[in-house]
């Protein structure tokens, strides 16, 4: 191949549709925790409910539910990823390999936000939200009370949610949308010092924690009977006027090292006992939420 600037722009028309094709066709799960939020400036300021907005009659004045004076920031970052190209295999046309590496860099891309997702879930223990407690913690103020979000226990994590609502438990914050740029001009520092032309990907977003009450966590054996006490924790979260707030818990999150013990609670129809002490007994949990393995949390 002649290296001019026509058919180093056919190369890159020819990267830009296998990218867009991969990062089309990859599949992604933070959409079903994670609620999107175009971004127009670099730190976006959210103001969240202390309490959810709930219909009553109407007597007297409207009752208002004001948004929380105290504003929780985000900030943008920027991401990237970038691979080189040898001028010799353009001018030789030895290009096979590069496509699998482009398309490589769009799944990347497309999952790069689920990373994110499962940094907030792994540091939601420890991390603090728009209440100023952890995500994950015993101790959320509502009205004169405190509320929990967390299960306790040491051990590995699992997560229940309630992602049935326009709100989600989690903010994907998106600046920029995913883009693939080029450095491969001829006279570019790079490609005339080192004959390498490059190819990257980037964008800007953030990550941030949503409304806890839509999350719980905990970090005692997942089985039948602690998966029953993290439901009846979540569906019994209330309001400060002590009205539930109709939670209704419809996603289980697990790392690869539970999704044995997730799918005999979500999918078996029996539960295999003790052998000692008794049999299988029937399985009232099958089917009462989805169960997606994260990789990611391993």
């Amino acid at each position: 191949m002649i290296i001019n600037m026509e058919s180093l722009a056919r190369l890159y028309t020819g990267f830009t549709a296998v990218f867009n094709a991969a990062f089309q066709e990859t599949q992604t799960w933070y959409e079903r925790v994670a609620m999107t939020v175009p971004a127009n400036t670099r730190i976006m300021d959210y103001k969240f409910l202390l309490d959810f907005p709930m219909v009553r009659e109407w007597i007297g004045d409207r009752q208002i539910s004001s948004l929380e004076p105290q504003a929780f920031q985000v900030e943008t970052k920027d991401w990237e990823a970038t691979i080189e190209v040898d001028r010799n295999d353009i001018e030789d046309d030895q290009l096979g390999f590069y496509n699998p590496i482009v398309a490589a860099l769009a799944q990347e891309a497309r999952k790069h936000p689920e990373r994110l997702i499962a940094d907030l879930l792994l540091g939601g223990f420890s991390t603090a939200c728009y209440d100023g407690q952890n995500f994950f913690a015993a101790t959320h103020p509502v009205g004169a009370g405190t509320v929990s979000n967390f299960g306790g226990g040491s051990g590995t994590g699992w997560y229940l949610m309630d992602t049935s609502r326009a709100v989600k438990p989690f903010i994907f914050q998106l600046r920029r949308e995913v883009q693939l740029v080029r450095m491969d001009r001829q006279d570019d520092e790079h490609a005339f010092m080192r004959k390498k032309m490059r190819y990257g990907v980037d964008y800007r977003g953030a990550a941030a924690f949503g409304l806890w009450q839509l999350a719980y966590a905990c970090k005692e054996t997942l089985n039948d009977t602690n998966y029953a006490a993290a439901r009846a924790a979540m569906m019994s979260v209330s309001n400060a006027e002590g009205r539930p707030l109709g939670m209704k818990p419809n996603l289980l999150l697990v790392p690869p090292s539970l999704e044995a013990q997730a799918r005999e609670i979500l999918q078996a129809q029996f539960i295999i006992g003790d052998p000692l002490t008794g049999g299988a007994r029937t399985n009232v949990w099958q089917g009462t939420a989805d169960l997606l393995v994260v990789p990611e949390l391993a």
